[in-house]
C-alpha cells in the first residue's frame, strides 16, 4: 500500500471513530447542547491535518512541516481566478434555491432560516474553522499533489473529489433526515458536488497550488449553508448546476494549455 492510500484510509478511520465516539458519546451520553456540538465536529473536521502531521515523515520524507507548509501557502494567486471561483460557488447554491423554489412552488424566502442574526459572527467563525482550514491542508495540500504524479488534471480531482466526497460518509446517515430514494440522490448529489469543487477548486490553484484558493472556495460553500433550510429537490438541482459549472469550467482551463 502506498503512503497517500494509508493516509487516505487513517484520515477515514480517524474521522469516523471522532464523529462516532466524540460527537456520538456528547450527544447520547451527555446531551450537550448545539454549541459545543457545533465546536465538537470543528475538532472532528481537523482529521485530514491531524492525520497528515501525524503521519508526516512517511508521507514525505525529505521535507519537514514548516517547509511543507510554506509550499502549501506560497504558490502565485490569481485574484480574477480565485474571485471567479468563489462567486461561481455561490451563484450555483443560490441559483438552485431559486430553481428548486419554482419547481416545489415555494416562496424564495422560505429556504432561508435567518435565525438569531447577532450570531452570525460566531456562525462564520465556526464555519471558518471546520472544513475550510481543518481539511484543506491534508487533501488539496498534500493529497492533490500525490495524485497529480499519477493521473491526470481531470483523473486526479475526481479520484480526490471522490475520496473526499466518501470521507463524508458517516455524516449522511448520522447527520441527515433523508431515507429511502432521498438518500440515493443525497449521496449521489455529494459525490458529484464534491468532485466539481474540487475541479473548480484545481483550476483556480493552478499550477502554484496555493491552498488558501481551496480554502476560501470551501469556506464560501460552507457559508451559504448557515440559513439554508432545504429538501431534496434543492440537493437534485444543485447536482446538475455544480456539474454544469465544473465542466464548463474544465473545458476552458483545458482550452487554455494551462
Amino acid at each position: 500500500m502506498t503512503a497517500a492510500k494509508k493516509y487516505v484510509v487513517a484520515t477515514y478511520i480517524t474521522f469516523w471513530l471522532m464523529v462516532l465516539g466524540i460527537c456520538g458519546t456528547a450527544s447520547m451520553v451527555f446531551h450537550a447542547p448545539p454549541l459545543v456540538m457545533r465546536v465538537l465536529s470543528n475538532v472532528c473536521a481537523w482529521s485530514p491535518t491531524i492525520v497528515l502531521f501525524v503521519m508526516f515523515k512517511k508521507l514525505l520524507p525529505g521535507m519537514t512541516r514548516v517547509e511543507f507548509l510554506r509550499k502549501s501557502f506560497s504558490g502565485r494567486i490569481n485574484p480574477v481566478k480565485l474571485l471567479t471561483g468563489c462567486w461561481l460557488t455561490v451563484c450555483c447554491v443560490l441559483l438552485s434555491v431559486y430553481i428548486a423554489a419554482v419547481i416545489e412552488k415555494r416562496e424564495v424566502g422560505s429556504y432561508f432560516a435567518f435565525g438569531n442574526l447577532s450570531a452570525l459572527p460566531l456562525s462564520v467563525l465556526l464555519s471558518l474553522t471546520s472544513g475550510p482550514t481543518g481539511e484543506e491542508l491534508g487533501w488539496r495540500g498534500y493529497l492533490k499533489g500525490e495524485l497529480e504524479k499519477k493521473f491526470s488534471f481531470v483523473g486526479s480531482a475526481v479520484r480526490l473529489g471522490t475520496i473526499w466526497a466518501f470521507w463524508h460518509a458517516v455524516l449522511w446517515f448520522v447527520d441527515s433526515d433523508f431515507s429511502g430514494w432521498a438518500m440515493l440522490v443525497y449521496i449521489i448529489s455529494n459525490v458529484i458536488v464534491m468532485i466539481s469543487l474540487t475541479l473548480i477548486m484545481g483550476i483556480v490553484m493552478g499550477k502554484g497550488g496555493n491552498v488558501l484558493c481551496s480554502m476560501a472556495i470551501h469556506f464560501c460553500f460552507n457559508c451559504t449553508y448557515l440559513f439554508l433550510n432545504v429538501g431534496i429537490v434543492f440537493y437534485a438541482v444543485l447536482t446538475v448546476a455544480f456539474a454544469l459549472v465544473a465542466a464548463v469550467m474544465t473545458a476552458i482551463y483545458a482550452r487554455s494549455g494551462e
